[in-house]
């Protein structure tokens, strides 16, 4: 008996398909690297001039800065 053992095909279909997605991943990794940085090569950032009377302006209410200020302390008491 020879043949090939229902184990030796189940391991040899498992190693195939665990190399297969292996691969897949690794090439999708490579080109989207490769992608992102020929994009940041053709496109920089462009740099957004916001003029001088809107970075003093604030028109927002106090009671919603001091909302936004405790949820934000809470997201980040949540993320440690």
């Amino acid at each position: 008996m020879g043949g090939v053992t229902l184990i030796e095909q189940g391991l040899d279909l498992m190693l195939f398909g665990m190399g297969t997605v292996f691969i897949f991943l690794t090439v999708l990794v490579i080109v989207t690297v490769s992608m992102s940085a020929i994009i940041k090569r053709w496109l920089p950032d462009e740099e957004i001039d916001i003029p001088s009377s809107v970075k003093g302006h604030a028109d927002v209410d106090d009671r919603i800065v001091s909302i936004i200020q405790v949820a934000l302390a809470k997201h980040r008491c949540r993320r440690q």
